[in-house]
């Protein structure tokens, strides 16, 4: 299984770039898998269904199964965070997996940083940041990407080791 984060700054465009990416990268016949991180209370259930119900009621994990998807809801009930490490081991078999956020994790990265952002890149304190990703002249030292070459970026992930030329 491979791993490429991308990580950046509120409303830079993360989102963005990665759902671009999973659909670049599927559309390539591979399969993909993603993780999203969140940094406040998120909730895929809502009061009222049944299965917000078996959670209410206690359950630590909801499976809730359809004919065209399944989700499982896990309730941590006070337990730490799962590790990114952790979430991976839970996912099933795949070629690559873009997880959006977990700025910390030592997994390979791509930032996405914009011109208009009032907060520095994080690139120059972060090491596993491979590339970046913006939609200005940026000073890091390796391959740089404008935003919407979702294309080159995939070649990139798909051949790091490939030389490349600043845009």
């Amino acid at each position: 299984m491979n791993v490429i984060g991308i990580v950046g700054w509120k409303n830079c465009g993360k989102t963005t770039l990665a759902a671009a990416l999973i659909r670049e990268l599927s559309g390539r016949g591979l399969t993909v898998n993603s993780i999203k991180h969140a940094h406040h209370g998120v909730d895929v259930d809502q009061p009222g269904t049944d299965s917000y119900q078996h959670r209410d009621a206690g359950a630590r994990e909801v499976i809730l199964a359809g004919g065209q998807r399944f989700a499982i809801m896990h309730e941590l009930r006070g337990a730490e965070e799962p590790t990114l490490d952790e979430l991976l081991a839970r996912l099933g078999p795949c070629d690559w997996v873009v997880v959006e956020g977990f700025k910390t994790h030592s997994h390979p990265k791509i930032e996405v940083h914009r011109r208009e952002s009032s907060r520095a890149p994080l690139h120059p304190e972060n090491a596993s940041i491979i590339a970046v990703a913006t939609d200005y002249a940026s000073e890091f030292a390796g391959p740089c990407f404008d935003l919407n070459d979702v294309s080159g970026i995939a070649d990139f992930i798909l051949n790091p080791e490939k030389p490349r030329g600043k845009p």
